[in-house]
């Protein structure tokens, strides 16, 4: 067998052997990243003998997965999450970075003993959280968190890689030189990068929305030129001298925000390759190391990982969010869950590639720093939530989806149900059962048959096909899925609208509510109460009562649920 045979074989069994570990995973706590790194390092050089040392091919490799990874992030980011997380993820992302590599960088350079600068260039190396770690680890864990908390810290981890990059060659350069490198150019170049990179992400994405509505295209050709688009934005932004990471992400939001042809289809793609890319980047870092260098570091990485953790990140949280309100558990939940991932052991190749002295160093303690962050961080972000009250309870699973590509019109699909005994529309006739305006059966189906005329009413064990729109989703599963009893033990037992007056709610269930506006409703009191910052879960005890937002149109409260 000839090497080109080998290195397919290799490679392929690989990625077969990380995708088969990947439920092993989930059942031992493990988070799924940690495993593709361990899976590297373990057919590496110090393992069963493969060796690979190319930082400049496993740089490249980094790249091109982390943009692909960023682009399928923007894609899957709901832009109306932007109302509630925008603002504070994008002081987590500049001032949040900045002194989580501030406080680090000084701990290291103790720790290590290194000079001041090189100590700020590892804290700019680990400072960021990573996009592959957060996306993935949410998506692996099934975890649904209360809107502002997940917003911020999806929005966060795309938007915070251009400042790590920035500081990691900033310091990089001074390390490197000896001299320092001047605060207006500094300013100047940092503006420059944000500039370009958002300019070619936000504007690149919206040609390349109308490009792909305009094409006639095979259907599997779409989701190609939605990635190639993606990619070669990416490409030019770094070109220009912007940030590729921003201007990638950006594109993302921007394409998948827009009615999209074949759009679909373009997410499924990218997210596959998404995984893809991750599974071929953690296993091309993993490796790249050499395990015995990485545990002859262990008690400096671990110190500087404590720091990081412990110290860094909490008060980079607390110092970026005290301006916009967030409760002390939210603040709390987003000081641990600053997951660090593939960026920072990207970013430490860096030093490798300038030939720095101490740069081995970086590199192994950057290592050992994700692989603590992964194994201790990803492993409780669920029981930490819980914990925190700021989990939600999960969305129901669509037995069938499929979206309808009608010229114009992007945004109706099929839905597939299968009724279960539970379900709220069972015995029900299915076109009086209160669907939304949109909203309209066109299908039912029992023992393989459609329904016969006189058949009017609907059946345990009945298929139901409905054509809706992506909105629709939420009102569609409360009818035709089964009963959560999840629900109603989170929102409570009773739904009232969100224009009812607090007189009439305290009238009909004998509450003490004391008003000064007769005509105030339960979105009045619960919006100004939040600040007009209020996201669905977020609940307000009164009167003996708890009101939890269950829905809301844009920042109007539309349903709340309420529990004695």
């Amino acid at each position: 067998m000839d090497f080109t045979q080998q290195l397919l074989l290799l490679g392929s069994a690989l990625v077969l052997l990380s995708i088969v570990a990947s439920p092993l995973s989930h059942r031992l706590g493990l988070p799924i990243l940690a495993v593709f790194l361990a899976l590297g390092m373990v057919a590496g050089s110090d393992g069963l003998g493969i060796e690979y040392h190319d930082p400049l091919s496993a740089f490249l490799i980094g790249n091109l997965a982390l943009a692909i990874i960023l682009f399928d992030g923007g894609l899957r980011t709901d832009t109306a999450t932007f109302r509630v997380g925008l603002r504070p993820a994008l002081s987590l992302a500049t001032v949040g970075v900045v002194i989580t590599a501030g406080i680090t960088g000084a701990a290291a350079a103790w720790i290590l003993e290194l000079d001041p600068v090189s100590g700020l260039l590892l804290g700019a190396i680990v400072g960021s959280t990573d996009a592959a770690a957060v996306f993935g680890l949410l998506g692996a864990r099934g975890l649904t968190l209360k809107q502002r908390v997940g917003a911020t810290l999806e929005i966060e981890s795309g938007l915070n890689d251009p400042m790590a990059v920035f500081l990691t060659l900033l310091f990089l350069e001074w390390a490197r030189t000896g001299s320092d490198p001047g605060g207006l150019g500094v300013a100047l170049q940092l503006v420059w990068q944000m500039g370009a990179g958002a300019a070619l992400g936000l504007g690149g994405g919206w040609l390349l929305a109308r490009l792909i509505n305009a094409l006639d295209l095979t259907e599997g050709l779409y989701p190609l030129a939605a990635l190639a688009g993606g990619i070669g934005l990416f490409a030019s932004a770094n070109s220009l001298g912007g940030s590729g990471f921003l201007a990638v992400y950006l594109a993302g939001l921007v394409v998948g925000d827009r009615p999209l042809q074949a759009g679909h289809h373009i997410r499924r793609f990218n997210d596959g390759l998404a995984w893809l890319a991750q599974i071929g980047m953690f296993l091309i870092l993993g490796l790249l190391v050499n395990p015995s260098e990485i545990w002859a570091v262990a008690p400096q990485g671990l110190a500087v990982a404590a720091v990081l953790m412990l110290l860094a990140r909490p008060v980079a949280v607390f110092l970026g969010l005290a301006p916009f309100g967030l409760d002390w558990r939210e603040q709390l939940f987003l000081s641990w869950v600053g997951l660090r991932g593939a960026v920072p052991i990207v970013l430490a190749l860096f030093p490798l590639l300038a030939g720095l002295p101490d740069a081995s160093t970086y590199f192994n303690i950057a290592f050992f720093v994700v692989l603590v962050s992964l194994l201790v961080q990803g492993a409780t972000i669920a029981p930490v939530a819980r914990r925190l009250g700021l989990d939600m309870p999960p969305q129901p699973q669509v037995m069938q989806r499929f979206e309808l590509d009608i010229p114009a019109q992007y945004d109706y699909e099929f839905i597939g149900y299968r009724l279960e005994p539970d379900s709220p529309a069972a015995g029900r006739d299915p076109q009086a059962i209160g669907l939304p305006d949109h909203a309209r059966v066109v299908a039912a189906l029992r023992e393989g048959r459609p329904l016969e005329p006189d058949d009017d009413c609907l059946c345990p064990g009945d298929y139901i096909y409905v054509l809706a729109t992506p909105p629709d989703l939420p009102l569609l599963d409360r009818l035709f899925g089964p009963a959560r009893p999840e629900e109603a033990a989170f929102f409570g037992e009773f739904l009232l609208n969100g224009d009812a007056r607090l007189l009439d709610v305290a009238a009909i269930y004998g509450l003490e509510i004391t008003v000064d506006d007769p005509g105030e409703t339960l979105h009045d009191r619960l919006s100004h109460y939040f600040k007009g910052r209020q996201v669905v879960g977020d609940s307000l005890a009164i009167a003996g009562v708890r009101l939890t937002i269950r829905e809301m149109e844009g920042p109007t409260i539309t349903r709340v649920g309420l529990k004695f």
